[in-house]
């Protein structure tokens, strides 16, 4: 396993980030500890959750069955850079200070129930799960530096934000004195360009590191000829409007990683985290044999002859349907 520092943070991280939104719904208590401690033995040890991982069921169900796997043993939690995020409503019916958005009120609430369901005494990384356009930038700023100074939180970052929203935040930070966002959670994979027009370019311009998610496009990037009706990878089949097993991409993809050598996996995460702005990309396990292979795909190295084909085969406009380069030269000279 390989390990980066989180953008301008002097945070160390595994390259593989674990994503445990299944825990809880589609993989249950004993086989999401059984994940763990597989991530934990192949150095993985940077785990993702969020407070309402286990929807619809039961919001904090994935905060809950990790904190009771940091009890099981002393000495986990230590081997562990543990982020978890906020933005959701976690009750049903009218609750005024539940919708989805950021407030002190709600941040102070929600941070120390993530804190019990997780049986830890502080968050190492606390994101916020999408822009939140209200909210004005004293708030949300005093809110966060309370609680590290409380010691709830180390470092702050962000989700699906997009370039602006990191600029417009990250200067008020500068404002203030404080470090700021360390970490932007964004979409992106072959399937998904659309981070480098603006997102990837603001986040290296203000130090802070992307953390991929979806690098797999749910699937659709694992060598995979088919996906079962209501399964995920039917799900992001509609999504992104593509077939497995009517676009011939994918199977020319296969092709491609087979003379390359390695898996269709491997490949896609190596080129996610080739690029130089992303420090970790998260893969969300069901079962502990989806583990397998990740360690080759942190330490894989692609070329620029491999690179300049995926490109080639993925059309870099229909992942990013502009031209190359970050705005404005994407549709400017």
């Amino acid at each position: 396993m390989r390990y980066q520092k989180v953008g301008r943070s002097n945070l160390t991280v595994s390259r593989i980030c674990l994503g445990t939104m299944h825990f809880g719904g589609v993989a249950d208590e004993a086989t999401s500890h059984r994940i763990m401690d597989r991530a934990l033995d192949l150095g993985i040890t940077y785990f993702d959750t969020a407070n309402v991982y286990g929807m619809p069921a039961a919001r904090g169900r994935s905060e809950e069955i990790i904190g009771r796997w940091f009890a099981q043993k002393g000495g986990r939690r230590e081997r562990v850079v543990l982020a978890t995020k906020l933005y959701a409503k976690m009750v049903e019916g009218d609750a005024p200070n539940e919708e989805p958005g950021i407030s002190a009120h709600k941040m102070r609430r929600h941070a120390a129930d993530s804190l019990r369901r997780l049986q830890t005494d502080h968050i190492d990384l606390y994101q916020v799960h999408h822009i939140d356009r209200r909210i004005p930038m004293e708030e949300f700023w005093s809110a966060f530096e309370l609680l590290r100074q409380k010691g709830d939180i180390l470092y702050v970052g962000t989700s699906n934000f997009p370039g602006w929203g990191l600029a417009k935040f990250q200067m008020a930070a500068a404002y203030r004195g404080i470090l700021g966002i360390v970490s932007e959670q964004s979409q992106y994979n072959l399937l998904n360009r659309w981070p480098e027009l603006e997102v990837i370019p603001a986040a290296q311009d203000f130090g802070i590191g992307i953390m991929a998610y979806m690098p797999l496009a749910g699937g659709l990037l694992t060598g995979k000829r088919s996906a079962p009706a209501g399964s995920r990878t039917a799900k992001v089949e509609g999504e992104y409007k593509r077939s497995l097993a009517g676009d011939s991409v994918f199977a020319e993809y296969s092709r491609l990683c087979r003379e390359i050598g390695e898996s269709e996996t491997a490949v896609a995460l190596a080129w996610v985290l080739s690029n130089p702005a992303v420090y970790t990309a998260i893969v969300g396990i069901r079962e502990v044999s989806q583990l397998d292979g990740l360690e080759r795909a942190a330490e894989l190295r692609l070329g620029d002859d491999a690179r300049g084909r995926l490109d080639d085969l993925f059309d870099i406009n229909r992942g990013r349907p502009l031209g190359k380069g970050p705005v404005p030269e994407a549709f400017a000279w």
